[in-house]
């Protein structure tokens, strides 16, 4: 029944009882932990003590009047936070403690360093051989530039997404959001949900090994496929489609205005919609191929044929035609669309030291086992004493971890 996700019936996530050990830091790791406590998994963060995740001092801005830095508050939800220092052996006996309970562990280290440490895969699966353990990097794991530092804006660049991306004329530029990381943070959280798919068939975990680099590699798809079909790179375009037209942004008197032609039986309606039926009657305009061959004519002539009407106008007159048709908005707009409201995209939740907290939402829902906002991001080392009682470490022990420095 349609709306039925709409009002879940369960009060627990999909992954209830699941445990993530989550030594990542940073975007791409945490992205994938956040995922995972969206729907439900308990996720211990461990973080360097006294420093804590490096976007901890991504900052300005901060939220409120706190220290607290928008950016580790952006993807930390959901998780506790302890502090435990992995470069001593105390701090990694009480990782390996953790790891023999978990389910998940998920790092994304430079490539070797928990091996060095005695945390890699081989090390903690001899003791929890159904343990689902996944690494990210920005290569991978194999391959010449398994060594090489990677950074979001230079794996968009390698990988051929800023060869795409920016004006045809213009300089290449990175898409606005650091989509290198998420990208590579979803396909982790893909690849350890199917892991631990397979683990209730064979009883066994596995490695998972993904990489940034491979990620936008993947995200190539068609553009991907039209290089393999035509042996040319495709180039940068704009907000154009390399294979539909009008598929774009289109200047308005005040802005401009998104147009999807995306099928031969719109192209009479958009050219109603904009007072120009003649144009269905040009040749060089009578199909998608035909417009994709004359796009140097039909492009400046459509943008003076919008130029006329704003776009609040020519949003209206493509709709009423039923023609794909959007403005251009800004995060104002977007958080204050009653859609992104009803779908539960604005959410909120109380913070210690920033008040009220606001962030995106979750895309996931379902409708017996819900994804949801639960705990604020926490503060460094809020959980450390709770999660070390739980794993059997006594008041002594856990006082005298402190006075070390381990935790």
């Amino acid at each position: 029944m349609v709306g039925e996700a709409q009002h879940p019936t369960g009060d627990v996530g999909p992954l209830d009882g699941v445990t993530v050990l989550d030594a990542s830091r940073v975007l791409a790791g945490p992205f994938c932990t956040m995922q995972l406590g969206d729907l439900g998994a308990d996720v211990i963060k461990i973080e360097r003590p006294g420093v804590g995740d490096q976007t901890r001092g991504f900052r300005p801005p901060t939220y409120g009047d706190s220290d607290e830095s928008s950016y580790y508050l952006s993807v930390n939800r959901n998780k506790r936070s302890v502090t435990l220092d992995l470069g001593c052996e105390d701090g990694r006996a009480v990782f390996r403690r953790i790891a023999r309970e978990a389910d998940v562990v998920v790092e994304n280290f430079r490539v070797g360093k928990m091996d060095a440490w005695g945390l890699g895969y081989d090390d903690l699966a001899a003791e929890n051989p159904q343990l689902v353990y996944a690494s990210l990097s920005g290569y991978g794991e194999w391959g010449p530039d398994r060594d090489r530092a990677a950074y979001d804006i230079a794996i968009q660049a390698e990988a051929g997404m800023m060869s795409i991306t920016g004006p045809e004329d213009g300089a290449p530029v990175r898409v606005g959001v650091a989509i290198a990381d998420i990208g590579a943070g979803m396909y982790t959280t893909q690849a350890v949900l199917a892991a631990l798919f397979e683990r209730e068939r064979t009883g066994e975990g596995q490695k998972v090994d993904v990489s940034l680099f491979d990620g936008q590699v993947a995200w190539m798809s068609y553009m991907a496929s039209q290089y393999f079909a035509t042996e040319r790179p495709p180039g940068r375009m704009g907000s154009k489609h390399p294979n539909i037209a009008p598929y774009q942004a289109l200047t308005t008197s005040d802005g401009y205005v998104v147009v999807a032609v995306s099928s031969e039986n719109m192209w009479p309606r958009f050219c109603r919609a904009i007072d120009r039926a003649d144009l269905t009657d040009d040749e060089r305009f009578a199909t998608n191929e035909a417009r994709v061959e004359h796009r140097d004519v039909l492009d400046p002539l459509l943008d003076a044929e919008l130029s006329a009407y704003t776009t609040a106008e020519a949003v209206e007159l493509l709709d009423s035609e039923g023609v794909p048709a959007s403005p251009v908005e800004d995060l104002e707009a977007v958080f204050d669309r009653e859609q992104v409201r009803a779908r539960g995209m604005r959410q909120s939740v109380d913070h210690p030291t920033a008040g009220v907290v606001e962030m995106s939402g979750t895309p996931m829902h379902f409708s017996r086992t819900p994804a949801s906002v639960r705990a604020h991001p926490p503060l460094l080392g809020e959980h450390t004493d709770e999660v070390l009682a739980e794993y059997g470490y006594s008041a002594a022990e856990r006082e005298a971890f402190e006075a070390d420095e381990v935790v």
